[in-house]
C-alpha cells in the first residue's frame, strides 16, 4: 500500500460498481427476516416447554 491516495480512489470506485438495494427491497428484507426471528423464537419456545414437560414428567415417575 504505497499511496493511501491512490487506495482511497480505488475504494471509491469498487463502491461505485456495488448494486444497493433499493429502499423497498430493503424494507421488505427487513420485514422477511423479522417475521423468521419470531417464527423461529415461537418455534424454540415450544421446543423448550415440551421438553420441560418431558423432563419433569420423567423426573416425577421417580417418587
Amino acid at each position: 500500500m504505497a499511496n493511501p491516495f491512490q487506495f482511497l480512489q480505488e475504494v471509491r470506485v469498487e463502491g461505485g460498481k456495488v448494486t444497493w438495494p433499493t429502499r423497498r427491497e430493503t424494507m421488505i428484507t427487513t420485514g422477511l427476516v423479522i417475521l423468521m426471528v419470531l417464527f423461529a423464537s415461537l418455534f424454540f419456545v415450544a421446543v423448550d416447554q415440551m421438553l420441560r414437560l418431558a423432563v419433569r414428567l420423567l423426573l416425577s415417575v421417580g417418587h
